[in-house]
């Protein structure tokens, strides 16, 4: 049997700011909760919200040491973004080529 579709993609769950800061933070190192929510100025409940949308995007995983839970980034959804930021990459090439031209006086 296939794994079940996430419930958030991993477009949605880059689109707020704490959840980038939260996946810039896992990346470095494996955290819990209580740090994660110690950088933070919200409440623990919110960032168990936005770690949960981050789980269900498949962006974090979490485990249990005793009574302290983990999270750690799973980078592999990420993938996804950058196929979709390569597709324009074109086109950024174009323009930023055709700026070069202009102020090397090529265009001119």
């Amino acid at each position: 049997m296939t794994d079940p579709a996430p419930k958030h993609d991993v477009f949605q769950a880059i689109a707020d700011h704490t959840r980038r800061r939260m996946l810039k933070m896992l990346a470095d190192e494996e955290m819990s909760i209580a740090a994660i929510v110690g950088c933070f100025p919200i409440t623990r409940t919110a960032v168990n919200k936005h770690l949960q949308v981050l789980a269900d995007a498949g962006l974090v995983t979490s485990h249990k040491i005793g009574r302290e839970t983990r999270y750690k980034l799973q980078p592999e959804p990420l993938i996804v973004l950058k196929q979709w930021l390569s597709f324009y990459e074109r086109y950024w090439d174009d323009k930023l080529l055709a700026l070069q031209k202009y102020v090397e006086g090529d265009d001119v």
